[in-house]
């Protein structure tokens, strides 16, 4: 991608989470609108500019083994919001969202949405190991700013399919809503507003950027 140093991003998204629960499956579902289903881990980070509305978007796409987090903890500087993501038939999956990806993250105005993945697996509660209501009570807990400003009833926590594309729009398109100024006459909500360099952004410690289009989960 060629980037000029004058472009902004007005939002800076991060997609964490244990390896293989399929982060980039999501996010080449919502940027692509494809799957691919063979997998390839991301080393580092995949680096993907969304355009909405009047809005650039940058969108990281990390790595979730443990031998980098260190470059995680860098890649999730000054993100806006973060789109924690968990395997819906994989407990450890959902408790590694609490014990080494939320630390990364910024305490403060940082919207956290927790997104299990994979619901086309989970064709009965046999196959469930995280329920509908562990994940939203989750999500509750740790977006308690937020929630002080903000109706309670509001959803933080979705599940997907990046096969079918089920929930995946309305994930990242909450996020974003309640991220940025009003769009359409549905959003009125204004939370961040610093700019993300995006040449400053994708230089990277070790240059680790992946090319999202060979990367799957």
């Amino acid at each position: 991608m060629s980037v000029s140093t004058k472009r902004k991003a007005d939002l800076k998204v991060v997609l964490i989470g244990a390896a293989d629960v399929g982060k980039t499956c999501l996010v080449s579902r919502y940027i692509d609108d494809s799957f691919n289903k063979s997998s390839e881990s991301t080393i580092g980070a995949s680096f993907f500019l969304k355009q909405w509305g009047p809005y650039n978007i940058a969108i990281w796409d990390t790595a979730g083994e443990e031998r980098f987090s260190g470059l995680s903890t860098f890649y999730c500087r000054d993100a806006g919001a973060a789109i924690l993501t968990y395997d819906i038939g994989n407990h450890s999956s959902f408790n590694d969202l609490r014990t080494r990806f939320l630390p990364l993250l910024p305490e403060e105005n940082c919207l956290k949405v927790v997104v299990g993945a994979k619901l086309d697996l989970v064709t009965d509660d046999t196959k469930r190991a995280v329920s509908r209501q562990e994940a939203r009570q989750f999500a509750t807990e740790i977006n308690q700013t937020y929630l002080e400003k903000q109706d309670s009833k509001t959803p933080l926590s979705f599940e997907t399919s990046s096969k079918t594309g089920e929930g995946v729009t309305d994930a990242f398109e909450f996020a974003f809503s309640q991220c940025l100024a009003e769009v359409s006459g549905s959003y009125k909500i204004k939370r961040h507003t610093d700019t993300v360099d995006i040449a400053e952004a994708t230089q990277t410690p070790k240059a680790t950027i992946d090319k999202p289009a060979k990367k799957c989960c």
